[in-house]
C-alpha cells in the first residue's frame, strides 16, 4: 500500500462537505525536490472545505532501496494508484516542481487519472550541452545533500534565487534529515539533465491538464505557456503575487483555480 502523509489526509473532512450535485474527487499530491508529502497539508485542508479529498504522496518512498528512473516512476505510481480504492468517482495527479516532471512521467504511461494539475515544472532540457551541466549541478547537490551539516544544506538550498527563501518551520526541516539518503538518490536519478526532454510526447496526453506558473517566475511560466500549447485539452493560469512556490506563495488563489478547474 503507498505511504501517505496521515496530516495531509483529508478525506473525512472532504466527505463530509460533498454535495449531491458534485463529483466526488480525488487529488494525489507530488512534491517538489528537498520536499515532504506534509508540505500539502494546509492547501488540503483547503480543499477538503469544497469537498475535494488529497492524498499526498511520499515520493521518497520509491527511492528507499533502488534507484527509480522517472519513467519507471511513472509506471509505479499508475500501479499503486490503480490498486487503491479510489475515494472519489475522478482521481486527479498534481505535481509541484519535480513532482510535476514525476507526474508528466505517470501521465505518459496512460494511469488511472481522469485530469492533472502541473505546478511549476519544466518538461525538459532541450539543450545537451545544458542537460549536461545540470547533472553535474545536481551531482553536487546530492554530495552535499550527504555530507555537510542538514542545516547548513537546508539553507544553500532555500537560498537559491527561484525559490525565495524557507518554506517551512524548523521542525518540519528537521524532520527532513531522515529522507537525507533519499533525497540524495533523487538529484541524480530524478535530475532534469537526467530526464529525457518530453516535449515531443506532451501531445499523447489525452486528459484535461490545467498548468499553473507564477506571475513571478517567468522563466517557467514561459515552460507553462509553451507546454499547455501542446497538449490538446489544456488550461494556463498565472498565479497572482508568486514565485516558483505558488501553493505556498498564493495558496488562496490556487485552492480557487482548482476547485474551478475541477468543476
Amino acid at each position: 500500500m503507498i505511504q501517505t502523509s496521515k496530516e495531509t489526509d483529508e478525506r473525512l473532512e472532504a466527505a463530509k462537505r460533498t454535495d449531491e450535485t458534485s463529483v466526488p474527487t480525488e487529488i494525489w499530491c507530488l512534491h517538489g525536490a528537498v520536499g515532504t508529502a506534509s508540505d500539502w497539508r494546509s492547501l488540503a485542508s483547503q480543499l477538503a472545505k469544497q469537498g475535494i479529498a488529497t492524498r499526498a504522496v511520499d515520493l521518497w518512498r520509491f527511492l528507499q532501496c533502488e534507484s527509480v528512473p522517472m519513467p519507471e516512476f511513472g509506471k509505479r505510481l499508475n500501479a499503486d494508484a490503480a490498486g487503491e480504492v479510489s475515494r472519489g468517482q475522478r482521481r486527479v495527479l498534481l505535481g509541484y516542481s519535480m513532482g510535476g516532471r514525476l507526474a508528466l512521467h505517470a501521465l505518459l504511461e496512460k494511469g488511472p487519472w481522469d485530469a492533472a494539475i502541473i505546478i511549476s515544472a519544466n518538461p525538459g532540457l532541450k539543450d545537451p550541452a545544458e542537460a549536461s551541466a545540470r547533472r553535474s549541478h545536481d551531482t553536487l547537490w546530492a554530495t552535499q545533500a550527504l555530507t555537510i551539516g542538514w542545516g547548513e544544506f537546508l539553507q544553500k538550498w532555500n537560498s537559491q534565487s527561484l525559490l525565495g527563501g524557507a518554506m517551512r518551520d524548523e521542525r518540519e526541516d528537521k524532520k527532513l534529515i531522515q529522507r537525507r539518503r533519499e533525497i540524495a538518490r533523487s538529484f541524480v536519478d530524478w535530475s532534469l539533465g537526467n530526464q529525457q526532454p518530453l516535449w515531443d510526447r506532451l501531445g499523447e496526453i489525452d486528459i484535461p491538464v490545467l498548468w499553473i506558473a507564477g506571475e513571478q517566475d517567468p522563466k517557467f511560466h514561459a515552460y507553462a505557456a509553451e507546454a499547455s500549447a501542446l497538449v490538446p485539452s489544456s488550461i494556463l493560469r498565472t498565479a497572482p503575487e508568486a514565485g516558483h512556490r505558488v501553493p505556498w506563495e498564493n495558496e488562496s488563489w490556487l485552492q480557487g483555480e482548482i476547485s474551478k478547474f475541477l468543476k
